[in-house]
C-alpha cells in the first residue's frame, strides 16, 4: 500500500476540505444525528410513522425521508413540523 504523504499529519477535516467533501460529509453527519434524535423521540412516545405523519400534516413517505439518515435534503419547515409533532423545540446554531 502506498502512503499519500500529502495528507500525512493532517486531520480528517483537512483531508475532506482538500478533497472538496467537507460540506457534503458534514450535512450527512448532521442529518444522521437529527434522524436518530427524531427516531428516539418517536420511540419514547410510542409514535408510529403514520401517526407522526398525521401530526406533521404530511405523508408517511415524507416521514420516511426525514428518518432516512442517507437523505440529507430536509427543509427547516419539515424539521420544525417534526419538532412540534414531538412537543420539542428545534434549535439551529451557526458555530
Amino acid at each position: 500500500m502506498t502512503l499519500n504523504k500529502k495528507h500525512l499529519g493532517s486531520d480528517f477535516e483537512d483531508f475532506l476540505t482538500e478533497e472538496g467533501l467537507l460540506e457534503e460529509t458534514t450535512a450527512i453527519a448532521d442529518k444522521r444525528v437529527l434522524a436518530f434524535q427524531i427516531r428516539q423521540a418517536m420511540k419514547e412516545q410510542r409514535l408510529s410513522k403514520a401517526a407522526m405523519a398525521r401530526r406533521m400534516h404530511t405523508s408517511r413517505s415524507a416521514v420516511n425521508r426525514l428518518l432516512d439518515p442517507d437523505f440529507p435534503s430536509v427543509t427547516l419547515l419539515t424539521l420544525e413540523r417534526a419538532a412540534k409533532a414531538l412537543d420539542k423545540k428545534l434549535y439551529v446554531e451557526l458555530g
